[in-house]
């Protein structure tokens, strides 16, 4: 079956001249000639090898032809102009998706960014996954996932330098944490690693990063921890913990008060961990990807300034967010339009949508 191609504006002329029954009038109101405007009506009643008006008497109307492919023109050009309106929602943000990876320990870390970022765009869903920090950087590299926040004391991602960019947020000291009945809770003093031994602890499993950091740690320094528990769930880590019985490794914003969990610091140290925006080197970043690698940004700076907005009740402290137009994207070099002052605009804001550059096959 040969097929046509046919321009939004022919089907716009030829809605014009049915709507007003008159070529004349129809190009005043298209600012067009009317040569110009006849030759293209023309021009798609050859292409479609029917006549669409009857030009004999003194005003023009649809053939029987003319009146079944108006129909569907009609139908097409709206689909062209939603196609063209949905292009233009996805880069004012009033649409769009975002699909993260995060390991548990982040998960926590960056809920109040989360929480901001919907609220700042609600029309953007955002789909987040738990997973250990290998699972993660695999799931950008192969773009199963737009971003991915990971958390570790090295730059693990250095293996897949050549696929994917990593961003450090902020940094965060690793304590024991144990609930307010531990005999501990309280202790200002730092706790040895012959101390630390003795402890009876609740960890994340040997897939997850953090973990695997503490077992280096004990290696390096020659003691044997006493594990109890093993889990998956940091939520289960935190629960058990605040019990008062077991001790757990956490970061010290998790190991504090308001998780019912009091800071413990070690001697040595732990080496201090990063919390790191990843996403897919030399990939496409939709405008939500871009919005939220900004965001993410003026949330570090406000958290390490350690901000409490007070203009905005109901936001977590260190969710102030500066308007500061210096702030680049740290997600990648690229050149993009900066998303992060824009908030979805009403329709009526908007300027007219001009005619898409684009074909319709018909």
């Amino acid at each position: 079956m040969e097929r046509h191609i046919v321009f939004p504006r022919s089907i716009r002329y030829l809605i014009a001249v049915a709507d007003v029954q008159s070529f004349t009038r129809a190009a005043e109101l298209l600012f067009v000639s009317q040569p110009t405007l006849s030759q293209q009506i023309k021009q798609l009643e050859d292409l479609l090898g029917v006549q669409l008006l009857d030009r004999s008497g003194r005003t023009v109307r649809l053939t029987a032809a003319g009146e079944v492919y108006l129909h569907y023109a009609r139908r097409a050009l709206r689909e062209l102009e939603e196609g063209t309106r949905a292009i233009h929602e996805l880069q004012d943000l009033s649409r769009g998706s975002l699909r993260l990876g995060m390991t548990p320990i982040t998960d926590h870390l960056v809920s109040p960014l989360l929480e901001h970022f919907n609220s700042r765009y609600p029309g953007i869903t955002v789909s987040t996954q738990e997973m250990p920090q290998d699972s993660v950087e695999t799931g950008v590299a192969e773009g199963r996932l737009d971003m991915g926040i990971s958390f570790s004391n090295v730059l693990s991602t250095e293996a897949r330098s050549h696929e994917i960019d990593t961003n450090i947020l902020f940094t965060e000291t690793l304590n024991l944490a144990v609930g307010k009945t531990h005999s501990r809770a309280g202790q200002s003093e730092p706790l040895s690693v012959r101390a630390l031994e003795q402890e009876s602890l609740i960890l994340l499993n040997t897939d997850f990063a953090l973990r695997r950091h503490f077992d280096l740690y004990c290696l390096e320094h020659a003691i044997t921890p006493h594990i109890v528990m093993e889990t998956n769930s940091l939520s289960v880590i935190v629960e058990v913990a605040r019990l008062g019985r077991l001790a757990t490794i956490l970061p010290h914003t998790i190991a504090s008060p308001q998780y019912g969990l009091y800071p413990v610091m070690l001697k040595p140290e732990m080496p201090h961990h990063t919390i790191t925006l990843i996403c897919r080197k030399d990939g496409y970043k939709s405008p939500a990807c871009s919005a939220f690698g900004v965001l993410a940004a003026l949330w570090c700076q406000s958290r390490q300034a350690g901000d409490t907005p007070e203009s905005e009740p109901g936001i977590s402290p260190g969710l102030a967010f500066a308007d500061s137009d210096a702030v680049s994207l740290l997600v990648s070099d690229t050149d993009i339009d900066h998303p992060k002052a824009r908030r979805p605009q009403a329709a009526g804001d908007r300027a007219a949508d001009l005619e898409p550059p684009g074909k319709a096959v018909v």
